[in-house]
């Protein structure tokens, strides 16, 4: 199984639609989970917590409504994805079907004690994600230009991938690979 994050930025070109379009096409010989990010939506949250100072548990739940408005987006666009808002439901789904899009519950990620912080974003809780479903690999599609020699730890400090990636990730038993959109 594969776990495939989207980043939110992807959203903003067509380039949403050729990576959806790419798992489709490339990879229907594997179960994939798309993982969407919170893009514009996400953007939002930042905004009215700057403005209005609430606290970062309450951003954090906002931010995964934002990546659940994604995972609709990516429904609106693939209609014959289904969704699911747990693993267990990510597992039944994938019974039944190769591709599957994640709709974060709240509820899941608060019993697993991830942290509310800007710190974990989308990234983390794909490699979280992937962690729980005991995935092959994790993909993480990116707007930016990736260098290849850089390690995570590098991808992290240059505000990449997330500064809590490489905790969340450190004892992967999973490929893990951070890639251009233009390279998907």
């Amino acid at each position: 199984m594969i776990v495939v994050k989207l980043g939110g930025s992807l959203s903003q070109s067509d380039t949403l639609m050729t990576c959806l379009n790419s798992i489709e096409q490339n990879y229907s010989d594997k179960a994939v989970v798309i993982v969407p990010g919170g893009g514009a939506f996400a953007d939002q949250v930042r905004l009215a917590q700057q403005r209005w100072r609430f606290d970062d548990t309450i951003a954090h739940e906002m931010a995964i409504l934002a990546m659940q408005q994604m995972a609709l987006l990516i429904k609106g666009l693939k209609r014959d994805f289904p969704m699911a808002r747990s693993v267990a439901g990510i597992q039944k789904q994938l019974r039944r079907q190769k591709c599957v899009i994640w709709s974060p519950a709240i509820v899941e990620l608060d019993r697993a004690a991830i942290p509310a912080s800007w710190e974990i974003t989308s990234d983390s809780l794909a490699a979280w994600l992937a962690q729980a479903l005991s995935a092959d690999e994790l993909i993480l599609v990116k707007s930016a230009l990736i260098d290849a020699s850089l390690g995570l730890q590098e991808l992290a400090n240059r505000d990449i991938i997330d500064k809590g990636f490489c905790e969340i990730a450190g004892q992967a038993a999973f490929k893990i690979r951070v890639i251009n959109q233009q390279d998907f």
